[in-house]
Formats: structure tokens, sequence, C-alpha cells
């Protein structure tokens, strides 16, 4: 059994009227990624600073490996690393110089700083580009280059804050495998996203959070199964038929039509889908509703995130619900 390395425990946090973080619980295990939730201020930040000992709770407990982050700052930040969405690195310096500058601040000896610093611009695919400024990266070696920063220390636990923001396709798969990576050598990391393929491709749990509150706890598959099972899609060639086949399945589904305008696709959650599947068919042949396409499927975590909080996050490619 797999120790646990964050604990979270009733933790509030208020700024002013605004309850930011109300009884915020749950556990993130060494050698697991843990996928935060939610929307834009539903909190998010706001903890990961709080568990990086950059900001005090009002209420509740946390620890980091064992240490209180309020009580025990300084024991606790030996044993994480953080990436944030913007590479928090110096442009004028080279890639080496930023990662060294990181060891020194750790107070790391210089011979164990040069050889992290090696370790690192190898593992990151950086050697080519360690004696340029980083100013002069791309987006995506600018992400490696943060978040090789982040681990210089070795940490036990890595807080990634919504870490592939503005990176390209591949940016992003290249940062998911290096996470991949530092999981399977036993790392703990805590990952905030408003991307939740990543989650789903990454997450062995996941908490969604809304309003400061936790809303939602469980594996992917665990979360997808609460929105009724599976999902009816459709998909026509003419989306002048579009408005007319969400008022079809407004009433043949068990909850709001989801619309991408975009493929031409309106997707409804219907429970025990292969028994109603012929006789919606069968309905939009006698409403005279042409289509490109019919089928069943699992609900995608967008989906999930939808029906959990009556909203899309921000990196949802859901166009509207009706």
């Amino acid at each position: 059994m797999k120790n646990s390395v964050v604990t979270v425990h009733n933790v509030c946090k208020f700024f002013g009227d605004v309850r930011a973080l109300d009884d915020v619980s749950f556990e993130v295990q060494a050698g697991t990624v843990v996928g935060l939730l939610g929307p834009n201020g539903a909190g998010k930040t706001t903890l990961v600073r709080i568990l990086t000992t950059l900001l005090d709770p009002d209420g509740g407990c946390a620890s980091v490996c064992g240490f209180d982050v309020v009580r025990e700052k300084s024991k606790v930040r030996p044993f994480i690393g953080l990436a944030g969405q913007y590479a928090a690195i110096d442009p004028v310096l080279t890639g080496r110089e930023n990662l060294a500058m990181v060891g020194r601040l750790y107070h790391m000896p210089g011979a164990e700083v040069s050889s992290r610093v090696a370790e690192l611009l190898s593992q990151f695919d950086l050697e080519d580009a360690a004696d340029r400024q980083a100013g002069t990266y791309s987006g995506g070696m600018k992400r490696r280059l943060d978040l090789a920063a982040s681990l210089v220390a070795d940490p036990s636990v890595l807080f990634l804050d919504e870490p592939t923001t503005g990176l390209d396709p591949r940016g992003r798969m290249e940062l998911w495998n290096i996470v991949r990576m530092l999981v399977s050598s036993g790392m703990a990391v805590l990952l905030t996203t408003q991307y939740l393929d990543e989650a789903d491709e990454l997450a062995d749990s996941i908490v969604v959070i809304d309003h400061g509150s936790v809303i939602a706890q469980g594996t992917s598959d665990e979360l997808k199964a609460r929105t009724g099972g599976t999902y009816l899609t459709v998909r026509v060639s003419d989306l002048l038929v579009l408005n007319a086949v969400c008022e079809l399945l407004a009433v043949e589904g068990d909850a709001p039509p989801i619309v991408n305008a975009q493929l031409g696709e309106v997707a409804v959650a219907v429970a025990n889908g292969p028994a109603r599947l012929a006789g919606i068919v069968r309905r939009l042949d006698e409403a005279s509703i042409a289509i490109a396409d019919i089928g069943l499927r699992q609900p995608t975590l967008d989906e999930v995130f939808l029906s959990l909080t009556g909203r899309p996050t921000a990196g949802s490619t859901q166009s509207e619900r009706i």
C-alpha cells in the first residue's frame, strides 16, 4: 500500500467575505497523480499556494511528507517542487545557469549542483541549448526548463499548476511523458488543469472543487459513471437541422443536450442506451431529420465536469448546453 505524502484536512481560506476554500480534504499518495479540477476561481491555485507554504490556511490543516505546512514550513520546502502556469525562469541567464541558480538557492554543494544540472539538461533534452540564453528558447523549451528547475532538489512531491497552458499538442504530449516518468520513479504529483483530457491521461484520482468546496472525488471511470451511464451522440451533415436534433433529444434524453456546433454533433445522457437507441433512430426518421451518424459511447470527462458544476472548463471543447 502506498503512503500518503500530502494530506489535506478541512482546509479553509477566506479573502474578506469570500470563502475561497471551504473544508477541503483529500490525500495524495507516493507514485500517483491527483488531478485537481475546477472552474476558474474555484480555489485550485489558492490550495496549491497553501500546500507549498506560500499562503497560510484560515482553518483546517495540511501536511507534506509528514510536516505541517504552517508550523514546519522550512521542513516542507526541501521536499517539494512547483511549476506554475508561466515559466519562472530568468531569460538573461542560460539554461544551465538557471538550473545552477536554483541549486545554490537550495544550498546544495557545488559538485552536486553541477552533476544535477547536467543530469536534468540531458533528461529534458536541453543539452544542445544549455549555454544559450533562456530568452531565446521556444515555448516548449522554456516549459521544460521550468519543470527541470522545479526538480533540481529532487523533491518527493511535485505541484503542477496548469503546466501545459500555452503549449502546442506536441509540447503537451512531451510534458505528459515527463510526468509519467517522474511518477514511475515514485514521485507524487498534484496537477491542476483546465484540460480534462490531461486529467484523463495522467491522473490516478481526481478531486473536483467548485466555489471552494470538494463536490466529487474518485477515479476518472468512477466520475464518468456518475453521469448516468452512456451518452448518445448524433452527428449531422447539415447544421440547419442541429436545432431540430436538440429539441428531439431534449425530450428523449435524461439531461439537457450538449451541442458541439463545430463538429455538428449533439450528445445527451441516456440510461439503458442500447435498449433506447432504436426508438430514438425511429423518431428522428419520423421527424424527417437527416443524420450523418448516431451511436453510443461512454461520457467524456468534460461532460462529467459539466454535469457536476453546471458549466464547462475554460479548456473545454464543449460549445454550449441547451
